[in-house]
């Protein structure tokens, strides 16, 4: 009971203070005007999710189609004027992992803040508000360059996707391009990415040159994108790995 209620208690705290944070944001133009952009960008962006019937179909065909990933999100990435060099510039921290990739994406992130590193951290899923997935020097967005941004991208993909057969990205592919935008316009010195789902075929995975991969613990998980064994899911997580980058991975059995 104690336990609940301090995480309840947890929870009320942090949305006050991303409220408190996204309000002292929102500056030029009044308060509600600013406020009903950001909510209809929230709006906009999730028409991009996919619903059930479209994963499953995804799932059926993720053979056939997984190889396509990394090539479609390239293309999609230069569509918003943002080239795998751009990327190759960065400095990104790449991990992937069953269990923990996020809380040690978080310790990297704060060790690299307090010597003095201007971070971006890339990670997923929100626990209150998307802004949280995008993080400049351990802060998320605020509203108004979370609005800015994404009518950025969004209004580009928009304006080319007829010619590219109407495709658009999915809610995670573009949150993934945003952030990239994000870090190269905001001249972060390290990037520290998580990924997704697996690694080979990760959307994030279009990272060519990360001076670290990590992978966390491993275990049985997303078996239907993955595969049901142990080999198998440690060969998409370990797909990150490129050459000539420092790589460290811890492989849990039980």
């Amino acid at each position: 009971m104690y336990e609940e209620a301090r995480c309840a208690m947890v929870g009320i705290f942090e949305r006050l203070a991303l409220r408190s944070y996204c309000s002292s944001a929102l500056v030029g133009g009044s308060m509600a005007d600013r406020s009903k952009a950001y909510e209809d960008t929230i709006k906009t962006l999730n028409t991009l999710q996919s619903n059930a019937a479209t994963i499953e179909k995804i799932r059926a065909t993720r053979d056939q189609n997984c190889h396509q990933n990394i090539p479609d999100m390239i293309s999609m990435t230069g569509r918003v004027g943002v080239t795998v060099d751009d990327i190759d510039d960065l400095r990104v921290i790449h991990v992937s992992g069953t269990k923990g990739k996020g809380s040690t994406c978080a310790f990297v992130e704060s060790i690299l803040r307090s010597l003095g590193y201007r971070t971006g951290f890339y990670s997923s899923p929100h626990l209150v508000e998307v802004r949280e997935r995008i993080r400049i020097n351990g802060r998320p967005l605020s509203c108004t360059d979370f609005t800015r941004y994404f009518w950025h991208n969004y209004g580009l993909l928009d304006a080319s996707k007829s010619e590219h057969g109407g495709a658009m990205p999915t809610y995670f592919r573009f949150l993934t391009i945003m952030a990239f935008h994000v870090f190269i316009q905001e001249k972060v010195d390290v990037a520290i990415i998580e990924v997704g789902i697996g690694g080979q075929y990760d959307c994030t995975n279009i990272v060519r040159n990360p001076i670290v991969c990590g992978v966390t613990s491993l275990g049985i998980d997303h078996t239907g994108m993955l595969g049901d064994t142990l080999d198998k899911i440690a060969w998409h997580k370990a797909g990150i790995f490129k050459v000539r980058c420092y790589r460290n991975s811890r492989l849990e059995t039980n």
